[in-house]
């Protein structure tokens, strides 16, 4: 491992520990009143919200070759169908232990992988396939995954002033 790789996975992680640390300070103030509201008309909930990342995050850990994913049953309510598409949703209670319990699980997995392990190829890629395309790799999926994470805290920001 080169000092640059090393640096490379301390701030993507710095990154992603930042947008973590943010998200969850602000679903501790948010109430579950407030996450049954839609962030704007005819927009998502804050349960889908919260039901979507939570799926998202814990798609992550087979993509980055952690282990299964924690809670599959997740992914046809909150990955593959919009919001309002199922009207049994979990408890927001059972949604916020789920965030907490993947998010743990992430970080245990994060914490542990040397510098150089980032900067190989994730799940969706093959071996045969990953030297055409070495940007495919770990270390990018969490990239993309910190974007995706900042973008849905900002719209539910906007439940906290209504």
């Amino acid at each position: 491992m080169s000092d640059q790789q090393g640096l490379f996975v301390k701030m993507a992680l710095d990154a992603w520990n930042a947008e973590t640390r943010a998200i969850n300070a602000l679903l501790a103030k948010l109430s579950d009143e407030q996450l049954m509201r839609e962030v704007a008309p005819s927009r998502n909930r804050g349960i889908y919200l919260l039901g979507h990342l939570t799926s998202v995050h814990d798609r992550m850990l087979p993509l980055l070759r952690f282990q299964e994913m924690r809670f599959p049953e997740l992914e046809p309510i909150f990955h593959d169908a919009p919001d309002h598409a199922v009207s049994e949703l979990p408890s927001i209670a059972q949604l916020r232990e789920q965030w907490k319990k993947v998010n743990d699980t992430l970080t245990n997995h994060m914490t542990r992988l040397p510098a150089a392990e980032w900067f190989t190829r994730h799940a969706n890629i093959s071996e045969e396939d990953f030297p055409k395309e070495p940007h495919r790799n770990r270390l990018n999926v969490v990239l993309s995954r910190t974007g995706h994470l900042a973008y849905h805290r900002g719209q539910l920001v906007l439940l906290t002033g209504r």
